[in-house]
């Protein structure tokens, strides 16, 4: 079959969207190209995530909607079977969790691919087109190569700087999809770095489930610091950022490497969970209100400017109304700048999820979510309230006429906000200097100076 298609349809996080290019290079290799229209592909792949249940079910969902286009025939036995194409592949976090069991609920799936062996991908994508039905989810890594990626069209490039976690969390699934904690070769992500610079990308994100953990399965001294300072040492004018930090992980000499280089960003993101000191045991965090709060109060008083963003669960398995008061009363006084939020959903194999008894009713976890996010809308306005008058460099990001004709750039400051101006040009890609004139919740407006 000549002149191949594929779509990827992505679910979950930024770790997944770079993981979906890396499959786009990869198979672009062994003759397919991207197609925005999966109703044209050879090949549909699905890139699940499984940090919450509705994340699980749309996965299943999306596939059961392909399996209907794939069809079926009659063989010569008279047996049903599906037809060949297009070939559907079921990846990501999802796939790593469920396994063989994903061919029996799916019949129509080709491939089940875990998030350990996205490498493979060439190798098993020639096997279910000789007419095999695989499953590749053993949790040995396969071994990375420098690899073409195709990256979505945009300004900043994700770049994976390791994988896995050992934290195990009561409540998450990240250690059984992920693996333990594996470092990229430098090499690799220097050369990744490099050619995103060369292809007109101006930000670099580094990605990881914790990134204060690069290095320590690599030689001596290689560390995130020293990680950054490798990329800051690059030619060029262009933004460095890193997520996401474990709390307690965070060391001075990461602090001080923001300080002292000039492309990276005075932005923290730093994972709470819960204000609630219990709770916070129960969820197997390694720090309480007081640590967590140390730690952002030395961050601040050393690093001009900077954002410190969070994540909270609301109706975690025993949590009472009091202990959900304190997580509010903690985003509020923390003065946290943004947060992700999310009520609680049990992870088949992770501790929490055996705390069936504890489980807090859907409804109390809906209204408390709800509260959770209040708070975090009143605190989002408040951070950028500090901020009017200011002048600030932005990074533009895209260029739009809006319906009643007014034309805008958008852009991020180097901590992070986001910034609306008025601007007849399409800057997209410069650096400029605006004044901020306006703050509403989720961004601020601007005009050039």
């Amino acid at each position: 079959m000549e002149n191949k298609k594929v779509y990827i349809e992505t679910l979950g996080c930024q770790m997944n969207k770079s993981d979906a290019e890396r499959m786009y290079g990869m198979l672009e290799h062994i003759g397919y190209t991207q197609t925005e229209n999966p109703k044209e592909a050879d090949m549909l792949i699905i890139n699940t995530c499984s940090i919450r249940q509705l994340s699980e079910d749309k996965a299943y969902s999306q596939i059961g909607v392909w399996g209907k286009w794939k069809g079926v025939s009659i063989n010569e036995k008279g047996t049903r079977v599906y037809n060949p194409y297009p070939k559907i592949v079921f990846a990501g976090c999802v796939a790593q969790q469920g396994g063989k069991n994903i061919l029996k609920r799916a019949p129509y799936v080709d491939l089940v691919l875990g998030t350990q062996r996205l490498y493979e991908l060439p190798n098993l994508v020639k096997r279910i087109e000789a007419g095999e039905r695989v499953v590749s989810v053993e949790e040995k890594p396969f071994e990375e190569s420098e690899i073409q990626i195709n990256r979505v069209k945009s300004i900043n490039a994700w770049v994976p700087i390791m994988e896995g976690c050992n934290n195990f969390c009561t409540y998450c699934i990240v250690p059984y999809t992920r693996g333990r904690e594996r470092s990229r070769k430098p090499e690799l992500i220097l050369a990744e770095v490099k050619k995103a610079l060369s292809e007109g990308f101006k930000e670099i994100t580094l990605l990881g489930q914790n990134v204060d953990s690069y290095g320590k399965d690599l030689p001596e001294g290689q560390n995130l610091s020293w990680l950054l300072r490798q990329i800051n040492a690059i030619e060029g004018k262009f933004r460095i950022r890193f997520v996401t930090n474990y709390p307690t992980d965070i060391t001075d000499e990461v602090i001080d490497t923001v300080i002292e280089l000039d492309k990276v960003c005075e932005y923290f993101h730093i994972p709470m969970q819960s204000g609630d000191d219990y709770i916070l045991k129960k969820m197997n965090r390694r720090y309480d209100y007081a640590t967590y709060k140390k730690i952002c109060d030395h961050i601040r008083s050393r690093v001009k400017d900077v954002t410190i963003t969070s994540d909270f669960i609301a109706g975690f398995p025993g949590e009472t109304e009091e202990q959900f008061e304190n997580t509010l009363k903690a985003m509020t006084e923390l003065e946290l700048d943004y947060s992700n939020t999310a009520s609680y959903s049990p992870r088949e194999k992770t501790v929490a999820a055996k705390w069936v008894d504890l489980y807090i009713p859907e409804d109390v976890k809906t209204e408390r979510l709800a509260r959770l996010n209040e708070h975090n809308r009143a605190c989002c306005l408040a951070s950028n309230k500090k901020y009017l008058g200011r002048e600030m460099e932005v990074l533009v990001e895209n260029f739009e006429v809006r319906k009643n004709g007014d034309k805008v750039i958008t852009g991020r400051t180097r901590n992070n906000k986001i910034v609306h101006i008025p601007c007849d040009r399409d800057l997209t890609g410069e650096f400029i200097n605006v004044r901020i004139t306006n703050a509403r919740t989720w961004y601020l407006n601007g005009e050039l100076i």
